[in-house]
């Protein structure tokens, strides 16, 4: 009885081990190919603003080519959860975090409004990363509408 106990101990933690590698392990391969920086996204935000702090979801988000492609940090999956692209974005504001938001979002982040093909959503990254994205939406290519609040 004790050694049954014992197995199914182990087989838990090396489980739990297992686990905590494959997602440092997801980690590194979407930072492989460069241009990545921590991101919260919100999707389909009221038109009103929603400072309660639902609905964020804690990511990374990574630079391929026109394109802006958002992983959830907790999750497996290797695909990106959404993908933007430059030519559809259109910043309408930004804003410091408020209320409950402050809880919900890393401590320097600044929240960043935008629509996406018909979707209003919310960018929440640190000053640094922001100041590259703003600068990576307004480095497209010529004839390409850009709007930049």
């Amino acid at each position: 009885m004790v050694l049954v106990l014992v197995l199914c101990v182990v087989a838990v933690v090396v489980f739990v081990l297992l686990g905590l590698f494959v997602f440092g392990l997801r980690r590194r391969l979407i930072q492989r190919s460069g241009g990545t920086f921590d991101c919260s996204l919100r999707w389909d935000v009221p038109e009103g603003g929603d400072a309660s702090g639902k609905g964020w979801g804690y990511g990374v988000a990574r630079y391929n080519g026109d394109r802006i492609e958002w992983f959830r940090v907790f999750s497996y999956a290797i695909r990106p959860r959404r993908t933007l692209e430059r030519s559809a974005i259109e910043v309408t504001g930004r804003r410091a975090p408020e209320g409950e938001e402050e809880l919900a979002l890393l401590s320097d982040a600044i929240v960043l409004a935008c629509s996406h093909r018909g979707s209003r959503l919310e960018l929440a990254m640190s000053e640094d990363a922001l100041t590259g994205f703003l600068a990576w939406l307004e480095a497209a290519p010529p004839g390409q509408r850009v709007n930049v609040a």
